[in-house]
């Protein structure tokens, strides 16, 4: 370690060979650190069970990092014997509709909502705190970082700072009781008042609070007082060189594609697209990459769109940025509720350097459109589902005309080979520039 610099232990549990957008944040926070004369001791779990591996991922840890393991007990290791295919898929997101789970998948939700507060991983915080106790003194760190999801590691520094009242600093990649998958837990009265209890303590006793949407930001602000900083996610400069495009008219959503982000208004728009236009329904492909749920499998079979998908399943992360950049438009999903409208997709950033249009989808007011918007990346949509009131099908059936139309002018454009964006303000995103802001924040609040 360098002279002058200052330690900062991180707590996380995603780490590679960990795939998926959870490893990313800090991942690339660390790679930057260093720059700003901080030294990253990064804390992961040594025998974790991740959903997703992305080996790839290993060669991007900086070598200027310090890393430590700890061995972690998981449930979902046993939970495995059980029913192997369904710990994977909900260990990784992926809950099926209320009415379409199986015996087990129900037993599993309400067992990881009721029993393992706030998280499955809760049996690594007291070996953690035990374990790093004695190397924070030993080794004179007095600041630390604890990422969540899984929120239990927030546990992990609301111990630290009880017993050795190190300057604590709680990162929420995304929310805690808000969250989207959280009502799905299948929760008691007694469960959800824990879970809000312990997101009340921790947001009370960590220093500052850090989280990746404004709208998040003020839903904290609801139950705390301490400082809140708003620090997005964002893109890194890749070694992905200039891809060619796809010769397909291809619409491509790279990522988990959830049960519950459903776009029945996008499969409708295209279903009539295709009808509509013999030169569309010549040039068109749905392109999935990333694990997608069989409910959305199921709505592309409804509405007849099995002969135009390419589901190519997970790929590693170098994969994905070159299907982003040989794609002809990219496919921005989240939930329609109110609990994601603070929901920034990581893979956002992503889409915006990549040179492609975007459609977005989700709730009004979402913090993502407002991005978008902004930045003149691409054009984002609402569900407007027909089956909510129907008060609003006149409204849905205006959306849909709306999408309609924008796909059809991408599709022109497409033909004319002069599909293209024209991004602003981009550099903000960086994770260079955002590691900047948040070394900052560090070095003033220490």
């Amino acid at each position: 370690m360098k002279t002058g610099q200052k330690k900062l232990l991180i707590i996380t549990y995603y780490w590679p060979p960990a795939g998926g957008p959870g490893v990313q944040r800090w991942l690339k926070f660390v790679k930057y650190l260093p720059d700003y004369t901080i030294q990253p001791i990064v804390y992961i779990p040594e025998n974790p069970t991740y959903p997703i591996i992305d080996e790839g991922l290993r060669s991007e840890v900086s070598d200027k990092a310090i890393i430590l393991k700890n061995k972690i007990f998981e449930p979902y290791q046993l939970a495995g014997f059980l029913s192997k295919k369904e710990t994977k898929k909900i260990s990784s997101g992926i809950i099926p509709a209320a009415k379409k789970q199986s015996f087990i998948e129900k037993m599993m939700l309400w067992v990881r909502g009721n029993l393992f507060i706030p998280d499955a991983r809760k049996f690594w915080v007291n070996p953690s705190v035990q374990y790093l106790k004695k190397y924070i003194q030993e080794n004179n760190i007095d600041t630390i970082v604890t990422s969540g999801p899984p929120h239990s590691l927030h546990l992990i520094g609301l111990k630290l700072k009880q017993e050795l009242g190190v300057k604590w600093f709680a990162d929420f990649r995304d929310p805690w009781t808000t969250i989207g998958y959280h009502k799905a837990l299948k929760l008691s009265s007694f469960a959800d008042k824990k879970h809000k209890e312990l997101e009340h303590q921790v947001l009370n006793s960590a220093d500052v609070i850090i989280v990746t949407s404004k709208t998040t930001k003020t839903e904290f602000q609801a139950i705390t007082n301490k400082p809140i900083e708003v620090i997005t996610n964002g893109y890194d400069v890749e070694n992905v060189p200039k891809q060619t495009l796809d010769k397909k008219f291809t619409l491509a959503h790279i990522g988990s594609f959830l049960s519950d982000r459903n776009p029945k208004i996008l499969w409708e728009s295209i279903q009539e697209l295709i009808s509509e236009n013999e030169l569309f329904k010549t040039h068109f492909q749905l392109k999935l990459i990333g694990k997608v749920s069989q409910e959305i499998l199921d709505s592309i079979s409804e509405y007849k769109l099995d002969s135009y998908l390419n589901n190519l399943g997970y790929v590693s992360h170098s994969e994905a940025i070159k299907h982003q950049k040989a794609s002809q438009i990219l496919l921005l999903i989240e939930i329609d509720s109110d609990e994601t409208k603070s929901i920034i997709p990581g893979k956002l950033f992503e889409y915006m350097v990549s040179e492609r249009p975007i459609i977005a989808i989700g709730p009004k007011d979402s913090d993502f459109a407002e991005i978008i918007t902004s930045t003149n990346t691409g054009t984002f949509f609402t569900y407007n589902e027909k089956e909510k009131l129907k008060a609003t099908i006149l409204n849905y059936y205006n959306e849909k005309e709306k999408l309609k139309a924008t796909i059809l002018n991408y599709f022109h454009l497409y033909q004319q080979n002069d599909l293209k964006v024209f991004p602003v303000g981009l550099q903000q995103y960086s994770r260079k520039s955002l590691t900047e802001r948040l070394a900052k924040l560090i070095t003033h609040n220490s």
